[in-house]
């Protein structure tokens, strides 16, 4: 197990390459070794490879062939007039640590490839628009995505094909461009997992969507934060999908933009549609096809548990042959509830129950969470989300804002939390801003909070310390579960007016 350093400013590829004051200088000179299992290849951070990298050899099981940084500093950065990493058949590869950008062809492209990892990894303005993604994996197993940044790209952020194991997990990606630009395509892929991600087409040039699915197998989409596009997700004739714990909003631009969609393209079975927030665009849940499309079938679809609110279209809008349920969801006043042809009506295939429509979701939600906290003492504790008390204290003050986060020190059981109410107000989707006894404070719902000390508040004359206390509620992703807590802000006097 060999460790290679690759060092653009002070390298050569007459050295080892094996030790920090002998690294190789170039992307090319590693493509001439024959890399082992275990082996190691390390660009130096501040470097600039302006190259492709091609990855010719497999790592093994429990021994990757990694790639990555050392050093201090920027990320080393790939330009490449061609793709920034290119890769036929090689299994069991890391690529973490990197930053790669200007990419003439995709950022990252791998072939029949098998067991790869890319972690960490930044990526921007690469890609081609009109073709396929900028990270793309064709033909494989077990491809994980996780932690990266994708931002500015052409074409699709990240493109998936015929992949069996898809994990893309705790991404950020952002505005994708092209015209026929998604943020994430997975084609005919199986046991696919998308969990925590931030993607977000809302300054996209693209007319197409967030996250597109055709004929997955086996999907699961949870607790990401979807956000902008022509739709939100597209899973077309899909089989055993989940698609539950999301926050999607801002799906705009057409008459038929929708949050969830089905039924277009193929088949689809076994559907759970759960405990996302569905709010800020067109239609909620669709399950359509075009008139004159084959007659498919759509069985199983269950909508259930969900949020919608802000809607111009109906939250479920079932216009074709399906059976299912739309139940146990909440719609705000002012949303249509549903939308359903009435030959399905006739035919009893898609059953309406259970649904609760209310004049305000957030301030719903936080009753909710009010009820709770009330009835706390005869009951034991919701342990799935946990606030902690927040302190600020301020020492000194130059005028600016004292900056912090409610929901640093607090949990939930399904990693996703988010600020409902502050100061007994709800906090709406461009916050909210308070005025308090010695200061203004605002907050946004990812529970960062500004709060400016008003020195003409402050008592005269008077040492030691002034306090004013904040009450906040905190539900996770799907609404169900909440917590109550507060933020004390210390002003300590003797350092502020002496």
């Amino acid at each position: 197990m060999t460790i290679y350093y690759v060092n653009s400013a002070t390298g050569s590829d007459d050295n080892t390459g094996t030790g920090l004051k002998s690294a190789f200088a170039t992307l090319s000179k590693v493509e001439s070794l024959q890399l082992k299992p275990g082996d190691s290849v390390l660009l130096a951070k501040g470097s600039v490879f302006n190259e492709q990298l091609d990855i010719k050899f497999s790592g093994a099981q429990g021994a990757p062939i990694k790639f990555g940084s050392y050093g201090t500093g920027a990320a080393p950065v790939i330009h490449s007039a061609g793709d920034g990493i290119h890769s036929l058949y090689a299994t069991n590869i890391v690529i973490e640590n990197i930053k790669i950008s200007n990419a003439g062809g995709a950022a990252i492209y791998g072939g029949n490839v098998s067991n790869w990892t890319v972690r960490n990894v930044e990526v921007d303005k690469s890609g081609v628009s009109g073709k396929s993604g900028s990270v793309t994996f064709r033909t494989g197993e077990n491809i994980t995505i996780e932690n990266s940044k994708i931002s500015g790209v052409h074409g699709d952020g990240v493109w998936i094909e015929k992949i069996n194991g898809v994990k893309l997990l705790n991404n950020t990606i952002t505005n994708s461009h092209g015209p026929l630009a998604d943020g994430v395509q997975m084609n005919d892929s199986s046991n696919i997992l998308i969990h925590g991600n931030h993607i977000d087409q809302t300054n996209a040039n693209s007319p197409k969507g967030v996250l597109t699915l055709i004929r997955p197998v086996n999907a699961v989409v949870e607790d990401n934060v979807l956000t902008g596009g022509g739709f939100g997700i597209s899973a077309q004739a899909g089989k055993t999908v989940a698609i539950r714990g999301n926050d999607i909003s801002g799906f705009h631009g057409y008459s038929w933009s929708f949050a969830v969609a089905l039924g277009e393209t193929g088949n689809a079975r076994d559907y759970d549609i759960s405990g996302n927030h569905i709010h800020d665009g067109a239609w909620g849940v669709v399950v359509t096809a075009p008139i004159g499309s084959p007659s498919y079938a759509r069985t199983n679809i269950n909508v259930h548990n969900n949020t919608f609110d802000d809607l111009s279209g109906a939250a479920l809008k079932v216009d074709r042959p399906a059976s299912g349920s739309f139940h146990d969801n909440t719609v705000e006043s002012g949303t249509t509830a549903t939308s359903i042809s009435p030959a399905i009506i006739d035919a009893h295939t898609f059953t309406v129950s259970n649904n609760h429509i209310v004049a305000n979701v957030e301030a719903t939600t936080l009753a909710a969470a009010d009820v709770k906290t009330t009835a706390a003492t005869d009951a034991p504790a919701d342990p799935a989300v946990v606030a902690v008390h927040d302190n600020l204290k301020i020492l000194s003050d130059n005028g600016a804002p004292h900056h912090g986060n409610l929901l640093e020190n607090d949990s939930s059981d399904d990693g996703t939390l988010a600020l409902r109410r502050f100061g007994n107000e709800t906090v709406g989707k461009h916050g909210l801003t308070l005025s308090g006894d010695y200061g203004d404070i605002h907050v946004e719902r990812d529970g960062s909070y500004a709060y400016t000390l008003d020195e003409t508040k402050l008592p005269d004359g008077h040492s030691g310390h002034v306090s004013e206390n904040f009450s906040y509620g905190i539900t996770d992703a799907t609404g169900h579960h909440s917590d109550t807590d507060m933020l004390t802000v210390f002003v300590h006097l003797d350092s502020l007016l002496s």
